[in-house]
């Protein structure tokens, strides 16, 4: 090594070059290795590579190249999630195609993620935006469909009447859309549905065997398929002329019913709206709200009351009000619930809302009065009281019982009722895999035949009105029906961009030209060993992948039915923000815009003050983001590679800062400097042998291989500075020499660059093609202890001795020492209590 500094400049794209023409990362479906396959969930081509993407992609590159040391045949591919809206609004906002914008877009981020070095198999590349991967999704969406697990029918959909397209409930503000501010109408649409409804059990039951997944996700997953356990039953008004349906998990709570709550979609509802201007108003008012759980849990519980009583089942005495409520939900169970105030939190808030009946059914420990009078509802176990029948016995019983009696009344059954609905896929929008379906007056909804797919997307488009571009294409709808040969009409909807992400990871492992993937290919590869991404994909993404894999199993096209073996969702990277008060509203800067100073930071434009915020997550609004490109530029690939798996758990979020990335980038230079003294020593140096540096070379060789495998990077890290520090102060020695060679082994898969410059003076090869180093277990075995010496119980010395050396000669060492003889100062022993390998207490 003739440098005194390594230069990543000229190193880094030396090494990626030659990675390139040696293949290095090109996977062999033909090896008779045993198998890996790493992947990290594959981004959207936004434009460009954030500091997210790069701890990301980090994470399962240092897995990946450490696995492929290890002799396994590693699978580690990069592709393109290219569909979806930002395309589209790019095309409207900037008059650009959406397929040019995109495919410029992964040009730009392929580049950077180059850039950092990363053991990708580019040779199995995919965007899901071309015709040679959605052309295959189209087959398989018919195979679904032959095996009934696809069907079309009318829903309610959010419909945005500027934007002209269907919006998910997400994307509903205050009633009006996301985008254009547009008050947002229900409409009823024919939609394109897949039946994940019929998977529920297995999705369900299935998590159970995730051993591997965070508890977290397993958890999110588990709430979201909302398996319910309860009583579904009638209420009646007095002359029977309205009946309500409705479902509860509580049916033990029946006698603390005070009111009964319907959605603002419900039937009844609709029927009075259309003749009350005020049930109209209610109505409308509800359909401003949130529709997901967690904006429905949070907002402000409102009703408005019908005017109609409902009879309690089990006495007609007893009258209950009917409400139209804004937290009731039209998707789930029956769309109408029995509020049971004194036992559900919800309740209670709309109870005391509205000067409604509270009464206490279950007791609390001695509590046991009918009259409710707490702010927080009580939902532990406990004995029925103040419920007739059902007094004295617990919440399960009382359960069985209310279902047995409407069961035996014929008013009532025990059912189970799930959250989860069938997935609607049909977008109204261009840039999306067209639904391969052709509409025919004469022979109904036809399925394109296979030897027509794929069905292509037009280039020739336009985005200068609202709405769908192929609804309005003058040509490319409009075709022959292919049953009848009759003049039809294409589907002009498109695929959740879901859809692509639900099985891309089957198309990686095996991509043969005339199908979407090859069966003994699949089965060779996954399930995936490792998968990793951010936890905000936990429930769509993740569930809907599961399903996928599910529903391709069942129709006999693999063999496995989970996709992803192991699941890893890592911290975001995080950035205080810099901003400065302006009109009333912070203005904010970036990180280059700013000089930081002690604890303040100053504009560099005008060289005033400007306000240090939070460390929060990166974001383009609060230009608190680092452009990978600049921080490559200034300190290497290896150096930010580094930053990335340093300090925090992966885990966690990581704060990014500039010190931290300049520490990394001093280190880099010390091992280069430490990587040159291989061999240096002077005559006879090689020779000898230290054997505490060999036990801590193979303990951090065993250590670091297993914090790589159980992806705690953060202590393989910390191991790695530890041995280089015992290194550096080691006497030359043929033990050091060696240490430094897999030294630079053990860095490989975090340090790539960096290694092969230092492995390159052996001549032995590429280090992405060297073995991990081997470990002899003899050397991990500790033959030395340290000895804690108290005396009155404070510590006053340490000796290092043999493990094992008995107790009198532990005595004999520790009243040897002269730190320990000052602090008992003469004074006679009165006992010595020695606890082997660990400590001896001198008590005087």
């Amino acid at each position: 090594m003739t440098t005194d500094r390594f230069d990543p400049a000229s190193a880094d794209p030396r090494w990626q070059a030659a990675w390139d023409e040696a293949q290095s990362f090109k996977a062999d479906d033909s090896s008779p290795k045993p198998r890996s396959y790493v992947l990290e969930m594959f981004p959207y081509p936004s434009g460009r590579i954030h500091i997210g993407h790069v701890r990301n992609y980090t994470m399962g590159d240092v897995l990946a190249r450490y696995k492929k040391m290890r002799g396994f045949e590693v699978l580690h591919p990069m592709g393109w999630d290219a569909f979806g809206m930002p395309a589209e609004n790019a095309a409207m906002e900037k008059g650009v195609h959406p397929g040019g914008w995109t495919r410029d877009n992964i040009a730009n981020m392929k580049a950077q993620l180059k850039r950092l070095g990363f053991a990708l198999d580019w040779s199995r590349e995919l965007a899901t935006c071309e015709p040679d991967y959605y052309g295959h999704e189209q087959a398989l969406f018919l195979e679904l469909y032959e095996a009934g697990l696809v069907y079309r029918k009318e829903s309610a959909v959010n419909w945005d009447p500027v934007d002209m397209t269907v919006l998910a409930n997400e994307q509903v503000i205050d009633g009006r859309g996301w985008r254009s501010g547009a008050l947002v109408e229900k409409r009823k649409l024919s939609q394109w549905f897949l039946k994940i409804t019929q998977f529920a059990d297995d999705l369900l039951s299935g998590l159970g065997d995730l051993k591997d997944w965070p508890e977290k996700v397993r958890l999110m997953q588990e709430n979201w398929i909302g398996k319910s356990q309860g009583l579904q039953f009638r209420f009646w008004n007095a002359d029977r002329s309205t009946e309500v349906e409705v479902f509860t998990t509580r049916p033990d709570t029946i006698f603390g019913a005070s009111f009964v709550a319907i959605a603002a979609d419900h039937p009844i509802a609709q029927a009075l709206a259309e003749s009350d201007p005020a049930v109209a108003a209610f109505v409308a008012e509800c359909r401003k709200g949130g529709t997901t759980a967690a904006e429905i849990e949070t907002q402000e519980k409102l009703g408005h009351d019908t005017g109609i009583r409902l009879k309690h089942p089990f006495d007609d005495g007893i009258d209950l009000p009917l409400y139209i409520a804004n937290f009731v939900l039209m998707d789930y169970g029956t769309g109408a619930v029995f509020g049971c105030p004194a036992h559900d939190q919800r309740d209670l808030d709309f109870a005391r809302k509205y000067g409604l009946p509270v009464t206490r059914v279950v007791a609390d420990g001695d509590l046991t009065d009918p009259v409710f009078a707490g702010d927080e509802a009580y939902t532990g176990p406990g004995a029925l009281v103040n419920s007739r029948f059902l007094d004295g016995l617990d919440v399960e019983t009382a359960k069985a019982e209310v279902i047995a009696r409407a069961e035996a009344g014929n008013w009532g059954h025990g059912t189970t009722v799930w959250r989860l609905r069938d997935w609607g896929v049909s977008r109204q929008r261009y840039w999306g895999t067209p639904i391969p379906f052709i509409h025919c007056d004469a022979c109904g909804v036809v399925p394109v035949p296979k030897d027509q797919l794929p069905v292509v997307l037009p280039e020739d488009v336009s985005f200068d009105v609202p709405g769908n571009p192929l609804l309005r294409h003058p040509t490319w709808k409009h075709v022959d029906c292919p049953k009848c040969g009759k003049a039809a009409v294409r589907e002009t909807d498109t695929l959740d961009t879901f859809v692509d992400s639900s099985w891309y990871f089957l198309r990686f492992a095996s991509q043969p030209a005339d199908k979407p993937f090859d069966p003994d290919v699949i089965k060779q590869w996954l399930p995936v060993e490792q998968y990793i991404g951010g936890i905000e994909h936990a429930i769509l993404h993740l569930l809907y992948a599961r399903f996928w894999t599910r529903a391709l199993a069942h129709i006999d096209l693999i063999d496995v039915k989970e996709p992803f073996a192991s699941l890893f969702t890592q911290g975001m990277v995080t950035h205080e923000t810099y901003s400065r008060e302006t009109d009333g509203r912070p203005v904010y800067f970036s990180p280059d815009e700013v000089q930081r100073s002690g604890d303040g930071a100053t504009l560099k434009a005008d060289g005033q003050p400007v306000e240090i915020g939070k460390v929060i997550k990166m974001s383009k609004s609060k230009k608190n983001v680092v452009d990978p490109d600049d921080i490559i530029a200034q300190y290497g690939a290896d150096a930010v590679r580094w930053f990335m798996l340093s300090d925090s758990p992966p885990e966690r979020d990581l704060p990014w800062s500039e010190a931290g990335i300049e520490g990394c980038a001093r280190f880099v230079q010390r091992l280069w400097r430490l990587f040159g003294q291989v061999g240096l020593g002077g005559a006879g140096a090689d020779a000898e042998q230290d054997i505490a540096l060999e036990r801590k070379l193979h303990q951090t060789i065993a250590a670091v291989a297993n914090d790589i495998e159980s992806l705690s990077f953060n202590k393989a890290v910390a191991r790695i500075y530890e041995l280089t520090g015992a290194i550096e102060k080691a006497a030359p020695s043929a033990s050091r020499s060696d240490a430094i060679r897999k030294l630079i082994l053990l860095v490989a898969p975090m340090m790539p660059h960096l290694a092969e410059e230092a492995w390159s003076q052996f001549r032995l090869g590429l280090v992405a093609q060297a073995d991990w180093p081997p470990v002899d277990p003899a050397l991990l075995v500790e033959d030395e202890v340290t000895i804690a010496i108290q005396v009155l119980g404070k510590l006053r010395d340490t000796i290092t001795v043999a493990k094992g050396l008995p107790r009198e000669e532990l005595e004999a060492l520790a009243l040897a020492s002269e730190k320990v003889q000052r602090a008992l100062d003469g004074k006679p022993l009165k006992k010595v209590i020695v606890v082997p390998d660990r400590l001896v207490n001198l008590v005087a």
